[in-house]
């Protein structure tokens, strides 16, 4: 049996399914098999196992698929391009993040491919302090990336939305 044919009403397969439904466990069952894919997307939002455990804040499955060698955290999802530490940032999940901007290959500086907007302007832009001084933190961060809509840097995004403590 196949564990990475997706059903085709719902365009999930069982480690997605497994991930929607917080069941632990049985996403830990899963990845223990020699013949998943952990990086098989949804066939209608492409969204990966980790982006949707990002998207629902599970700390908990987003370290358990991290601890997977051939999980890739920079894939971004095809609907609106956002990579899962630009998700984390944008929704302040700064245990995710953190648990993200660990992991080796972990690129910072992504953009989305709808805005061009990167994670520290995602993190700025909502206020979401912890996570912006996070990725300010880290070595190869380069907090000067304009957006592509309107050539904005996270600097400008925070100050247009009054964030003092970024500004």
């Amino acid at each position: 049996m196949d564990p990475n044919i997706a059903c085709t009403q719902s365009g999930r397969t069982p480690l997605l399914w497994a991930v929607e439904c917080g069941h632990q466990g049985i996403v830990k069952l899963l990845l223990e098999r020699v013949d998943i894919d952990p990086n098989t997307p949804d066939t209608r939002s492409n969204r990966t196992p980790l982006m949707l455990a990002v998207e629902r804040g599970n700390q908990r499955v987003v370290k358990l698929l991290l601890e997977r060698w051939d999980v890739d955290p920079n894939t971004p999802a095809t609907e609106n391009g956002q990579t899962p530490l630009r998700c984390a940032a944008e929704r302040g999940y700064e245990g995710i993040a953190r648990l993200l901007l660990e992991r080796e290959g972990i690129d910072p500086n992504t953009t989305d491919t709808e805005y061009g907007r990167t994670p520290l302007r995602g993190a700025v832009e909502r206020r979401n302090e912890g996570i912006a001084k996070l990725l300010l933190e880290q070595e190869d961060i380069n907090p000067n990336i304009p957006d592509t809509e309107y050539g904005r840097t996270p600097l400008r995004g925070a100050v247009l939305v009054g964030h003092e403590e970024i500004s």
